[in-house]
């Protein structure tokens, strides 16, 4: 007898434990333990269904601290008796309680003496599984709040062209279209990506990276440029090649700060860092303007501009650059004139001094030819008005000898 007691005692420990650590387990991993309690009861419910009696119903009840179960069946009371499942007698009921009526429902506890070891499995399971849902949306809920934002990984593996991150809580994707071009991606290469978009599928939350993203070029300078940071220096837009080179137009909000200068950095070490970490990709960071000649003529840079002539309501620009300058204005398979017209949103016409003093020549030559033109026809107008017996359409013939007439 004392050895039973002992045994009793041991067991109950034992499931003590379970219910503490299962309450640990909920805590540690941001669950409301009686989300798995509540759980836990209803797989046992299905579990009992599955081995016992799967039309009976019935109730489960779970002690959060001692972790013993007992199964209730589920009966209605009635006067006559066609389904001993689910219904019993009035008298059997009464012979339980006196207070039983028809129509009444009571519990009667069918707890199967081996219920414990199909108990025990099936609450392992149902606290893995709910542990795992729990993990998956928390971390879908973090990162599709952080669409935009840089995160810093560690390169995994590399699959089908597909470079696998490890983001900490989970792993994330970076597909080849938002690789950069000719970079190549090591195991345990620490890279800075941008999430660009978060997707709830079957397998769990699936994180997106790009490091060919405009915004990337933004974040980076955010990180790195105090005075964007702080908002005393603004970032008005991003033109980006991703690998090759980029535009950045910035502008201050306080007239005493230089924004081009904040962005470079003492000796450059800003800008350096960020060029650093994309792999050597140029940047060109030039000062916003709002009026359009001005910014244009910024943008263009590092070439040098005469003159801008902007059309505000078709956003089309000409632009005239020195003649040495327009190799450097047009930039590398036009490159330069390319970002410049992202960076602004407009359209860039860019000439050379020779070649817009040629078009405006032509110009002037063609406008001359009209206004000869309409002279010539205004002449022939006032001609027309001194002969009135004359018309136009009426053909002139030479006068006649006498003998033809």
């Amino acid at each position: 007898m004392a050895t039973r007691t002992r045994k009793a005692k041991v067991a109950e420990d034992k499931d003590r434990g379970f219910m503490a650590a299962f309450r640990e387990l909920g805590v540690e991993k941001g669950i409301n333990p009686e989300i798995l309690f509540d759980a836990i009861e209803a797989a046992l419910v299905a579990a009992y269904k599955r081995n016992f009696n799967a039309a009976q119903n019935v109730r489960v009840t779970l002690d959060r601290i001692t972790g013993s179960y007992h199964v209730y069946a589920i009966k209605t009371v009635v006067e006559d008796v066609e389904d001993t499942v689910k219904e019993i007698s009035l008298a059997m009921a009464q012979q339980i309680s006196p207070n039983y009526q028809i129509d009444d429902t009571l519990e009667i506890e069918v707890t199967p003496a081996n219920f414990g070891r199909i108990a025990a499995q099936t609450a392992k399971q149902v606290v893995v599984q709910r542990i795992r849902e729990a993990e998956r949306g928390m971390i879908f809920e973090e990162f599709s709040n952080r669409e935009g934002d840089i995160v810093t990984g560690i390169v995994q593996r590399v699959e089908n062209k597909n470079v696998y991150v490890d983001l900490g809580k989970t792993e994330a994707i970076m597909p080849q279209t938002e690789q950069i071009v000719n970079e190549d991606y090591a195991v345990n290469d620490r890279i800075k990506a941008i999430i660009i978009e978060v997707k709830n599928s079957t397998k769990g939350p699936q994180v997106l990276l790009s490091r060919t993203h405009p915004d990337l070029l933004k974040r980076l300078f955010e990180l790195e440029v105090p005075e964007i940071h702080d908002g005393t220096v603004e970032i008005k837009s991003v033109a980006r090649e991703a690998g090759m080179r980029s535009k950045l137009a910035v502008y201050a909000r306080d007239e005493n700060v230089d924004p081009i200068g904040s962005c470079v950095g003492h000796r450059g070490f800003r800008v350096q860092a960020i060029v650093d970490e994309l792999r050597n990709e140029k940047i060109d960071i030039v000062k916003w303007n709002e009026d359009p000649a001005v910014y244009i003529a910024n943008a263009l840079s590092p070439a040098k501009v005469v003159t801008v002539e902007a059309d505000e309501e078709e956003k089309m620009s000409r632009v005239v650059v020195p003649d040495y300058q327009l190799s450097l204005a047009i930039g590398k398979e036009g490159q330069n004139a390319r970002l410049a017209a992202k960076l602004t949103g407009w359209k860039i016409d860019i000439k050379s001094e020779t070649q817009a003093q040629e078009e405006d020549e032509l110009e002037q030559e063609t406008e001359l030819q009209a206004d000869d033109s309409f002279e010539a026809e205004d002449i022939l107008a006032e001609l027309g008005s001194e002969n009135p017996g004359i018309d136009d359409g009426e053909a002139m013939t030479e006068p006649q000898d006498d003998e033809e007439r």
